[in-house]
């Protein structure tokens, strides 16, 4: 979708905006969302982040996903500049002034990092947020001494965008996010994190994502994600986070991977660790660094690893792939 065809949509009399979800744990769904609903989204990140009508802001994502549709409707409820480039791993590689807020996806951020001319620009942004995909260690370290405000954002389509933040360098710089102030959250039996976000969610929401709340003493309530609850594996009784896997190899791995799993008749289901590409090493590493009963029974190479359209794992694909 063009900036145009967003804008005629944006602006004809019907109240309501089509978006898509992302796909990462299946196919894209089409949803239905109140404009409103998205104006208040837009306002309660600016106010927290303190925006100003003038201000820049940098569009350099699809607009066919609520990421790119939001920094648009932001720029509209707060009257921000908005400059636009087209969505590509470099965002940053045409000069430009210093910007004020911008939105990216770990990719891109990463990308911008190995460009010294567009790392510059990038410890320029004065807000800078990151969604769309899981920050691992290396990429928080690299961005830990950044002299403006970088952030970590938690959300989805169904919340519009996000409804937490979390900072990422600087002294306040940590791994449990904070709702907005209008926002909710507890957990249920399972222990995933639910949403009460009613300026921008009609309905309490209940998430997959296996969360941990701050201590009672706090005088809010933070959390942390563990992981996904559809992404456990459970081999011979043991229950098995995936993301918690892949956190423990990513430092140790160089090629792309995921953990996925397949059925066994002896163990119910069996890690496999997916590269891309031959990795010799890698059942070295992993036998290395993981428990026993969490390294992979299967090491499958593939010639590339299973994404979506915003660049985040795709597990029902990569499942597919893993079966025999």
């Amino acid at each position: 979708m063009s900036l145009e065809e967003f804008l005629e949509e944006w602006n004809n009399p019907s109240p309501y905006v089509h978006v898509q979800t992302s796909g990462s744990t299946g196919a894209p769904k089409p949803m239905l969302v109140e404009k409103q609903r998205m104006l208040n989204s837009a306002c309660i990140t600016c106010n927290f982040l303190g925006l100003r009508e003038g201000d820049t802001a940098l569009l350099c994502m699809s607009l066919d996903y609520i990421a790119g549709k939001m920094m648009v409707v932001r720029s509209k409820e707060r009257g921000l500049k908005l400059i636009t480039v087209p969505p590509s791993g470099h965002p940053l590689s045409t000069p430009h002034s210093p910007l004020d807020f911008a939105a990216m996806v770990p990719m891109q951020v990463y990308n911008s990092l190995q460009v010294p001319e567009e790392k510059e620009r990038l410890m320029q942004i004065r807000h800078l947020i990151i969604g769309g995909g899981a920050i691992d260690d290396a990429l928080a370290s690299a961005l830990k001494t950044f002299p403006n405000h970088v952030w970590s954002t938690y959300g989805m389509t169904e919340t519009l965008s996000h409804i937490a933040l979390r900072r990422l360098n600087g002294p306040d710089a940590s791994e449990w996010y904070t709702p907005f102030p209008s926002v909710k959250v507890s957990l249920n039996e399972d222990r995933c994190l639910v949403i009460n976000a009613p300026l921008v969610c009609a309905e309490r929401l209940v998430t997959n994502d296996i969360a941990e709340l701050s201590s009672g003493t706090d005088p809010e309530v933070k959390f942390r994600i563990l992981g996904r609850k559809d992404n456990v594996i459970c081999s011979g009784g043991i229950k098995i986070q995936i993301e918690t896997v892949e956190r423990q190899l990513r430092p140790h791995l160089q090629a792309p991977f995921l953990i996925t799993k397949r059925p066994d008749a002896k163990f119910g289901e069996a890690v496999v660790l997916l590269t891309e590409g031959t990795v010799p090493e890698a059942q070295e590493v992993c036998e290395r660094i993981l428990p026993k009963y969490h390294q992979p029974r299967v090491y499958l190479h593939v010639d590339q690893i299973p994404l979506t359209a915003t660049g985040k794992p795709a597990r029902q694909q990569a499942e597919q792939l893993a079966r025999p």
